[in-house]
């Protein structure tokens, strides 16, 4: 395979760009694009649905569920302004008030949308929860965040929250989706909609008001609640068009799970903001579903996981050659870096490549991504978008950093100034403070920019490893041994040697049809050094059922080499599970 670039070919019936697109950038032009509320005011749902109604495409579907026995449901844009205008008048009898924490513990369901959308036309903070965390993360995010309203299920609140119910003195009602409660303070979510008028009118929100609550896992520490405000629409609305190319009646499918930042901001927020259909499966990953999907709902654009593409991969090609997905005319990756192999795959067996981007909780949206107007350089982050300003930097003093050249291994850093980076860790002013210096955003992955201006990720900063010398990122050597024909994932991590300082040793799952042996062990290696050399190569290999991996699909490398040296194991919150 040629991995050196990647040309992208659009459709003859695609859409014309968009020619705002092709003016001079500014942010203040992009929040100039939003409707805002009298008075100077932004609302996340104003924008997202309202907006639409009242452009004329209240009849168009917003969302289209599908459920994971067969069930499917379309919502229009004026229906599911009608739900959420329903559910913001039901958290004002509640007595819910600008600025509460209103969490959702539930999967792709409805009720979730119904859920946030009217949360934040309320003026109150929506905070999503991984329906599959266990009751010990439920109650410290629900203790942190302070929330006064849960929704949830019937099954979820009797597994994790019920018996939880003393610990948790600010949570005054629960909502279930599919029960009407039997004791104080739980009822049912869709009584309290029956029983609320359709219309509602959002009261003044400023942009700065706080809008959405993300917790995002640490290494060792309790989770971080990141803090974003209203104005963070513009640059959703912004990315879902400069990146996916967005565009009213499009049917777009994102398959990130809702209690993770990208199930919002790129799961709700940017398609409902720029008019297109949402495709939302209730369902877990199974490749054949997948596809199905794919052909029945004619899908137009999908973001989905690196994770999920290595598991399509594996499925084979005979497959996905059996489904028409001539309706794709964009696919894209986030929640960890793309590896060059599924980049090709995807343009091999799909007709798209999957174009990667990079962004974080923090970040809010998007920040650098391979978009269609430009060559892509498979296994590279992208180029920054329009009205990001990123850079390689080494952090001199704890207020200055040294800016470094093409070529040089350093932090990445943004330049504070666009609206959805966050605005705070909560209750953590320290914390928030140090992530950043001399006016840039230090966001804790090191990378290296080439001479042309594209970025290339190396791994977070505690997952880059020294040996002999050699400062070496995971994603070189995983990336690698997936080239490899019997391999289905790789994680990599740095062992103590008193020698080089460090060793890698590698984490190795394999393809159906591969067993593994002493052979294969040294082939891989072997492999591995052919391409890489002996200074970078794993010296270490070894084979596992299943990588530990995040909810959203990003190899847990620091759980690895806490199990491989005897370490504690940190916070396990986010750790993928097969929990109900």
């Amino acid at each position: 395979m040629n991995w050196t670039t990647i040309s992208n070919t659009p459709k003859p019936d695609e859409p014309a760009p968009n020619p705002a697109d092709a003016l001079p950038f500014s942010w203040e032009a992009a929040r100039a694009e939003l409707e805002g509320l009298p008075g100077g005011g932004l609302n996340i749902a104003h924008e997202a649905v309202d907006r639409q109604v009242r452009a004329g495409r209240g009849e168009a579907v917003a969302l289209r569920w599908l459920g994971k026995n067969g069930e499917r449901r379309e919502f229009s844009y004026a229906e599911l302004a009608r739900l959420s205008n329903r559910f913001a008048n039901g958290l004002n009898r509640l007595g819910i008030q600008r600025g509460d924490r209103v969490c959702a513990l539930v999967g792709r369901i409805p009720e979730l949308y119904i859920a946030a959308l009217g949360t934040l036309k309320a003026g109150a903070v929506f905070c999503p929860l991984f329906s599959a965390f266990g009751p010990e993360p439920v109650r410290v995010r629900l203790v942190k965040s302070r929330a006064r309203v849960l929704v949830t299920t019937a099954l979820l609140h009797e597994r994790k929250v019920r018996a939880q119910r003393g610990d948790l003195p600010d949570l005054e009602h629960v909502l279930l989706t599919d029960g009407r409660g039997a004791e104080p303070g739980v009822r049912s979510f869709h009584a309290l909609l029956d029983a609320e008028s359709d219309r509602f009118v959002i009261p003044f929100t400023d942009p700065e008001d706080w809008a959405l609550l993300h917790f995002t896992s640490g290494t060792t520490g309790s989770p971080k609640g990141a803090i974003h405000v209203h104005d963070a629409v513009v640059a959703h609305r912004l990315t879902g068009r400069r990146v996916f190319e967005l565009r009213p009646g499009d049917v777009y499918w994102c398959t990130a799970d809702p209690g993770w930042v990208t199930g919002v901001s790129y799961g709700i927020v940017a398609p409902l903001a720029n008019g297109a259909t949402l495709v939302v499966d209730e369902a877990e990953f199974d490749a054949n579903r997948w596809y199905a999907i794919l052909e029945r709902e004619r899908v137009n654009v999908w973001y989905t996981a690196p994770t999920a593409i290595r598991m399509l991969m594996k499925a084979g090609t005979d497959l996905v050659r059996s489904h028409d997905l001539s309706a794709l005319r964009f696919a894209a990756s986030v929640g960890e870096p793309l590896h060059p192999e599924g980049v090709v795959w995807g343009r091999e067996t799909l007709g798209q490549p999957f174009h990667d981007t990079w962004w974080q909780t923090e970040t809010g949206a998007i920040m650098i991504a391979n978009t269609r107007d430009r060559v892509i350089r498979p296994g590279s982050m992208g180029l920054p978008l329009p009205g990001i300003e990123a850079a390689i930097v080494r952090r001199r003093t704890a207020d200055g950093v040294d800016l470094l050249g093409p070529g040089e291994e350093g932090e990445l850093a943004l330049r504070v100034g666009w609206p959805s980076l966050f605005r705070g860790y909560l209750d953590d002013a320290e914390r928030y403070r140090q992530c950043f210096a001399a006016g840039w955003y230090l966001t804790g992955d090191l990378a290296t920019r080439d001479a042309d201006g594209y970025y290339w990720f190396l791994g977070r900063a505690d997952d880059v490893i020294k040996t002999a010398g050699h400062l070496i990122g995971p994603f070189e050597v995983e990336s690698v041994l997936l080239e490899h024909p019997a391999v289905a994932e790789a994680g990599m991590i740095g062992k103590p040697d008193a020698f080089a300082g460090q060793i890698i040793k590698a984490f190795v799952t394999l393809k159906p049809g591969h067993a593994p042996s002493d052979a294969l062990r040294k082939e891989l290696i072997g492999f591995a050094r052919t391409r890489l050399g002996p200074a970078v190569a794993p010296r270490e290999l070894e084979f596992v059922a299943n990588l530990p991996k995040t909810r959203s699909g990003k190899i847990m490398r620091r759980l690895l080499r806490a199990r491989e040296l005897g370490l504690p194991l940190g916070d396990l919150s986010a750790l993928e599970t097969d929990e109900a």
